[in-house]
């Protein structure tokens, strides 16, 4: 890989990089230059099919941030020689460059109730701070990413002309997963109710997409790929999707998969109390909501995707996918008898 010429294109000379994070999507570098450390990311554009799009967006925000609350801390790209965010390297593909923030800390796992406050207080920040920005001048850089009525479509097609043996075998949770249809039938209601409001919306809400300071308080969040146009009950049931249990997605042994309730309030909280003058009377509502909606969609697409033979997700061992369907369908009802017995 030609890295020296993508470097040179940002300006830098004389600079060393190395392998950083654990990140699946991109992949990503430090650099250490003589006028400061950076993060260097090629783009997957098998996953984000044009990424001019997502510069777009991140540089929309910046200005739009810079301009209006210049006392956030946001991570704005380093522009290249040429004047753009992003560099092309032939037969390597596209590039960006942004500074690396000097004594800031990222987790994998959530491991505490105040850390899932922070992250959510963050991610209710960047949201609010963007509310007089309009989100329709945003490119979609995942058309349809969080759309639950079409990826219920998807697992019925699967169902349709999937692999017919792992469906007689999923038997099971494809009966407990349509017993929940009713979470499509409120989402569809959801988008056509303008008492739900289109916003700058993250999308990908994961502990490790917030930048925390030696200690612990959230700084601001990253990775803004999949910064859409959007409902907040993507971001906050994102939240919920993957801090609410122990355990991860990956978690066979169902018996460790429950709700914790302290997580669950510091989600709530710590959005709320960014979002409390934004969110309208009837969002409020729909906190409990965000998590079954995100929950239940990921447990289809698991299982849509064992269905086709694993062709998305790929698996690790054979059943990998019908784990983790069943993994999501369990956390969705450990959830739904919290609210039976709230």
């Amino acid at each position: 890989m030609k890295m020296d010429e993508v470097l040179k294109a940002f300006g830098l000379t004389n600079a060393k990089i190395e392998a950083f994070g654990t990140g699946l999507i991109n992949r990503t570098w430090k650099v250490y230059a003589p006028g400061g450390n950076y993060i260097l990311q090629k783009i997957n554009d098998h996953v984000f099919r044009q990424p001019k799009d997502i510069a777009h967006n991140i540089r929309s925000i910046a200005d739009h941030l810079q301009k209006n609350h210049p006392d956030y801390f946001f991570i704005a790209p380093v522009v290249a020689v040429d004047g753009n965010d992003l560099v092309f390297c032939k037969k390597e593909g596209w590039f960006r460059l942004m500074p690396f923030a000097e004594n800031s800390i990222t987790c994998d796992v959530v491991q505490t109730s105040a850390q899932a406050y922070e992250a959510a207080k963050q991610f209710g920040r960047f949201t609010r701070l963007l509310s007089d920005f309009d989100a329709k001048q945003l490119k979609v850089t995942i058309p349809q990413f969080h759309d639950l009525e079409l990826r219920y479509r998807q697992f019925g097609d699967a169902l349709s002309n999937g692999d017919m043996e792992r469906i007689r075998e999923a038997k099971e949770i494809i009966v407990a997963l349509q017993e929940q249809k009713k979470i499509v039938d409120e989402y569809k209601s959801i988008i056509h109710n303008f008492q739900f409001k289109l916003r700058v919306t993250h999308h990908d809400t994961k502990i490790s997409n917030v930048l925390f300071d030696q200690n612990n308080k959230g700084l601001c969040v990253i990775d803004l790929d999949t910064v859409m146009p959007g409902y907040f009950i993507s971001d906050v049931g994102d939240m919920m999707r993957t801090y609410l249990s122990p355990v991860s997605e990956e978690e066979n042994d169902f018996d460790k998969i429950l709700v914790r309730s302290e997580f669950y309030k510091a989600i709530v909280e710590g959005y709320s109390d960014e979002m409390k003058d934004e969110l309208t009377k009837v969002e409020k509502n729909y906190f409990l909501f965000a998590g079954k909606f995100m929950i239940y969609m990921q447990a289809l697409r698991f299982l849509t995707d064992y269905f086709n033979n694993d062709v998305y997700y790929g698996a690790k061992y054979e059943g990998h996918n019908l784990v983790r369907a069943k993994n999501q369908a369990t956390l969705l009802q450990r959830l739904v008898e919290t609210e039976v017995t709230a």
